[in-house]
């Protein structure tokens, strides 16, 4: 029986990086709507779920694309050279993809309620700590993909919970202030569907920012990129 680990494709790995943001963003958009229409989701559970689901996803996907997930990943990763320009290109367009899918699905579950699940900064904050919310939230989250990209050392797909719980630490105490998004394809894609034109800017911004700044400042910890970073980057 073939190893399907050796026999993955560019067009597996782009599926898996469109399915995977897809429930990326279909639950984390879920849940805030859910949670702001006071329908039985609270604080807690809101941000537990984003991390669930994004350590069921890495822990599902990661030998097949790397299971970036977010459009700053894959950029973190190139900056990095732990993958090509043209291969992190491509992973961004699946990503952005799978946004929008479930964007779709989400405007025709909820309707104008929707609205509800796109990413925007809370009643009290600024637009412009809106979006330095974003960029220190990202540099934590990508710091730590960044770290545990290594299915060679003794963390393994044990990275999947450090990620998970990163994610879900960073929404306890950022998500008041910006919804802790960290994700362009997550938050862009909703915002583009349901008119909020006007906050677009704090997502693309703060996350990518942010995975510029962990990018270079894991560089003096961890050195340039080995064999097992480049394959955490971008699957078997």
């Amino acid at each position: 029986m073939p190893n399907r680990a050796s026999s993955v494709g560019l067009g597996q790995k782009l599926s898996a990086e469109i399915v995977g943001t897809f429930f990326v963003t279909l639950t984390s958009a879920s849940v805030d709507t859910l949670y702001y229409t006071g329908d039985q989701v609270d604080f807690v559970s809101r941000w537990l779920t984003r991390g669930f689901v994004t350590a069921v996803l890495i822990y599902a996907l990661s030998e097949i694309s790397g299971a970036h997930l977010n459009p700053v990943v894959s950029l973190a990763f190139a900056v990095r050279k732990a993958m090509q320009w043209p291969l992190a290109g491509l992973y961004c367009a699946g990503q952005v993809a799978g946004g929008f899918a479930a964007g779709i699905l989400l405007k025709l579950v909820w309707h104008d309620q929707a609205v509800l699940g796109a990413s925007h900064p809370g009643a009290h904050w600024s637009h412009l700590t809106a979006a330095g919310a974003e960029a220190l939230l990202t540099f934590l989250v990508v710091g730590v993909i960044l770290a545990t990209a290594d299915p060679d050392a003794a963390v393994g797909k044990q990275a999947a919970l450090a990620v998970g719980f990163a994610i879900a630490a960073c929404g306890f105490f950022g998500g008041p202030i910006s919804g802790a998004s960290m994700n362009p394809a997550r938050s862009l894609t909703t915002q583009l569907l349901f008119g909020s034109y006007d906050i677009m800017w704090i997502y693309v911004v703060g996350p990518v920012a942010g995975a510029l700044a962990a990018a270079f400042a894991v560089f003096p910890l961890l050195g340039p990129p080995d064999k097992g970073e480049r394959k955490a980057a971008t699957g078997k």
